[in-house]
C-alpha cells in the first residue's frame, strides 16, 4: 500500500555464513505450530540509526525475532480495543480502515529485539492487526498532497529551465 517496498523471507533455511548487511537483512523463517518465526540478522546500519518511531539506537549486532500467528475474532477487536484506551485513537486512518462487519480471525505479531551493542537486555513488543475494508496508496513521490494535513505541497519551480 505505501513504498512499494519488498522484504523477502526464506524458509527453512539456515543464514548464511557471510552476510552483506542490507536495509531489510537477512530473515529466514521457520514454521513452529501455526506460527510462523522469523529471525532477521545482518540489518544494515546507516549514518543514522533509529529502529523506531522513539529513536531507538541500533548497531550492527541487532537481532530481530518476530512471531505471527492468527488468532481469532474476539481477541483481535480486544486487542484492538485495549490499543485505543492505552494510547488513544488514531488521528487519521493512514492507509486502511478496519473491516467492522468482518468476524473472521486476525493477525497477531509478537518480537523481541536484542542489540548487545545498545541495548542491556532484549525488549519485546507486539500489534495485533484486523482485516481491511479498504487501502489507500500512497506515493509520495509523485503526490504533492501533505500525508498529515489537507494542503498541497507548493512543486518547486525554476525561473529558468536548468537543462
Amino acid at each position: 500500500m505505501q513504498d512499494h517496498q519488498i522484504r523477502r523471507v526464506k524458509l527453512n533455511q539456515p543464514h548464511p555464513a557471510r552476510i552483506t548487511p542490507s536495509w531489510y537483512g537477512d530473515s529466514v523463517g521457520h514454521y513452529e505450530g501455526d506460527t510462523l518465526v522469523v529471525d532477521t540478522i545482518g540489518v544494515k546500519v546507516p549514518e543514522v540509526a533509529v529502529l523506531d518511531m522513539y529513536g531507538s539506537p541500533y548497531s550492527e549486532a541487532l537481532h530481530v525475532v518476530e512471531r505471527y500467528r492468527m488468532i481469532p475474532y474476539e481477541d483481535a477487536k480486544s486487542a484492538q480495543e485495549r490499543n485505543v484506551r492505552e494510547a488513544g485513537a488514531v488521528a487519521t486512518e493512514q492507509a486502511a480502515t478496519i473491516d467492522e462487519s468482518y468476524r473472521g480471525k486476525g493477525l497477531q505479531v509478537q518480537f523481541t529485539v536484542e542489540d548487545k551493542n545498545v541495548f542491556t537486555k532484549a525488549w519485546s513488543a507486539g500489534a495485533t492487526y484486523r482485516r481491511a475494508a479498504s487501502w489507500v496508496e500512497n506515493v509520495c513521490a509523485e503526490n504533492t498532497h501533505e500525508y498529515y494535513s489537507p494542503t498541497d505541497t507548493p512543486v518547486p519551480k525554476a525561473d529558468k529551465p536548468d537543462f
